[in-house]
């Protein structure tokens, strides 16, 4: 089977473009939360810094001079106004603006999101490395959101703000901005060893954190409750818990020692070189031998230096390190959204209620990554309205034949018909539209009673309830169709026993109006006579529809029209139950062993 499409375009991208394609979601999404942040970035940072040059300047001329202090009072008086007002500004935003925008784009981001991954198919989640891919994709996602949109608030602020206060500097002495430029730029290679460590280390984590969230969940999980306290495996459970965290942590130390020398020597030398040593003897020389500027200019241009290196320093060193440490998760973030599915929509809509003959040519299929085939050169014809069976051990490829013919994968070789067509010209909806299918590992969802049967919000309250009775379910619903299954949202929430929640699995099979079903176990978790009630009230429903099921009780067989016996990706024997009987190979060898177990059981 081929492996999942790569994006068109899978060449790493630049960190501009991976920044400016992020942002342009973000403003589609939410247009005024990223101008918001602009105006937020100046609010934050050039008032202050305005302050500490031209505000501190002002005020030492005035003292120094003698001036009338008058002066002095309106200067401190104005620096006092504006910073109050931008402060509360700043809170206004923050707190009744910016939660509200950031939410809605978090929310529209995501659903585009959960969108793509809804539309890939089960290869994508048998690759490993795609899965991990996606998984830190829907990890990262509201983390993207806020420090992206942070890093631009920051960066944005502190470019203004070098713009101004550069233009004061300027005006004084241009050779500061030169000291403070050179010693930035001297130790700028050291951003980009940070920035991929930084990023090695998220994806490196992530791997790590999946493995101790799992077996943190064993510890909770209603479903795992009964294997853990009964066969006492808590202590095994906690010691591989135990090992994923010291993964964790030991990945932190490994690149906690990197990251800090490199960030240490960076920053010394941006301070100690610039900032503590040739700035000062600079303006130190054009006070005391030249006299060229004034006491206040030689503050406003130390504080003004020290502001531009700050925003410099951002500005080059760690907003771009930043920056190029969020566009690689965002480059992770985009080949997720442009990532192609195996199986791709066909040109045709298949015809929605009308059954035809199921046809299988030589069909071959092997799982991404396997070795050897799960299936081999399966040749079946299935006519209207025929109810048959497959069976066979474990791994015999039943379920793998049914997802292919429900194409949740795409076969290795071979083609499937339906009515002389091939199942790849269809459309993916209407082909899998005239299918109702019950799995094995069917899930009920967090929704009400009707919803769970139609899988829709919206359904017909009889026909919900004319399904549950087809099905057997017999318990009582305290708000009919309406009331809610499970405890997710609702403390009232229905919880169903296992026999319960399969009945209403079943049950969308017969509200579901389709040519076509797939039964995956439907009896699985029935007692005998619950089974027995739900296979004649299954064949009485399905009376002219085309019933595909797959059972290890070969009890409920024995009214199929056909069986097929699979081992080892292959049909080894077809036929009725009695002719299979009559033939004494493997079908009837598996009956009579089980009917003797029944028999055991029963006597006992």
């Amino acid at each position: 089977m081929p492996p999942v499409r790569k994006p068109k375009h899978a060449e790493e991208h630049s960190m501009f473009s991976n920044l400016f394609y992020f942002l342009r979601l973000l403003f589609a999404a939410s247009p005024a939360l990223v101008i918001g942040e602009l105006a937020w970035g100046v609010l934050t940072v050039l008032p202050g810094q305005l302050v500490s040059v031209l505000g501190v300047k002002y005020v030492i001329d005035i003292v120094t001079s003698g001036r009338d202090l008058k002066r002095l009072y309106a200067v401190v008086a104005g620096v006092v106004a504006l910073l109050a007002l931008c402060r509360l500004a700043s809170y206004l935003y923050r707190e009744f603006f910016w939660n509200v925008q950031r939410e809605k784009a978090y929310y529209r981001l995501n659903r585009r999101l959960y969108a793509k991954a809804a539309e890939l198919d089960l290869a994508s989640y048998d690759d490993p490395e795609f899965y991990n891919r996606f998984i830190l994709t829907i990890e990262s996602s509201g983390d993207n959101i806020q420090n992206l949109l942070g890093l631009v608030r920051r960066y944005f602020g502190n470019l203004i703000s070098l713009i101004a206060i550069s233009s004061v500097l300027l005006t004084i002495d241009p050779l500061c901005l030169v000291i403070i430029l050179a010693s930035i730029l001297l130790f700028l290679p050291l951003s980009k060893a940070i920035s991929n460590l930084q990023v090695q280390r998220q994806v490196e984590n992530t791997r790590y954190h999946r493995r101790s969230d799992y077996f943190q969940r064993l510890f909770y999980l209603q479903d795992y409750a009964k294997e853990v306290r009964m066969n006492g495996i808590a202590p095994l459970l906690m010691e591989r818990y135990d090992q994923a965290a010291d993964d964790v942590i030991a990945c932190q130390k490994k690149y906690f020692g990197k990251i800090t020398r490199r960030y240490l020597l960076q920053e010394t030398g941006v301070q100690v070189l610039g900032f503590m040593f040739v700035l000062p003897m600079y303006l130190g020389y054009l006070v005391l031998v030249r006299h060229q500027i004034s006491p206040g200019d030689f503050v406003a241009s130390f504080n003004g230096a020290y502001a531009i290196a700050m925003s410099l320093n951002f500005l080059t060193v760690w907003g771009v390190a930043q920056f190029d440490e969020r566009a690689k998760l965002i480059e992770k973030y985009r080949a997720f959204l442009h990532a192609e599915p195996t199986i791709r929509d066909g040109a045709q809509a298949a015809p929605k209620r009308r059954s035809g003959e199921i046809k299988l040519e030589h069909l071959t299929f092997t799982y991404p990554g396997g070795a050897a085939p799960v299936l081999q050169d399966i040749n079946l014809t299935i006519h209207p309205g025929e109810k048959i069976a497959l069976v066979g051990y474990n791994g015999a490829g039943k379920t793998t034949l049914t997802n292919l013919l429900l194409r949740l994968y795409e076969p290795s070789g071979g083609r499937i018909l339906i009515g002389g067509q091939d199942i790849r010209d269809c459309t993916l909806q209407s082909h899998r539209e005239r299918f109702a299918a019950v799995f094995q590992d069917f899930q009920l969802f967090a929704c009400r009673v009707g919803e769970n049967v139609a899988l829709s919000p919206q359904f017909d309250p009889e026909r919900v309830r004319r399904a549950l009775d087809h099905s057997g379910f017999q318990r009582p619903l305290p708000r009919g169709v309406d009331t809610q299954l499970l405890r997710e949202f609702d403390d009232d929430g229905l919880m169903l026993s296992g026999g319960e929640s399969q009945k209403v699995a079943v049950a969308r099979a017969f509200y579901k109006d389709c040519p076509f079903v797939i039964l995956d176990e439907p009896s699985a978790n029935l007692d005998p006579v619950a089974e027995y009630q739900l296979n004649r009230a299954m064949l009485e429903a399905a009376r002219d529809k085309t019933v595909i099921f797959i059972s290890h009780r070969l009890s409920t067989t024995v009214q199929a029209d056909k069986i097929y016996v699979m081992e080892q990706g292959r049909i080894i024997e077809s036929g009725s139950h009695s002719e299979l009987m009559a033939a004494d190979g493997t079908y009837a060898y598996m009956f009579r062993l089980q009917a003797e177990k029944y028999k055991n059981a029963k006597s006992e």
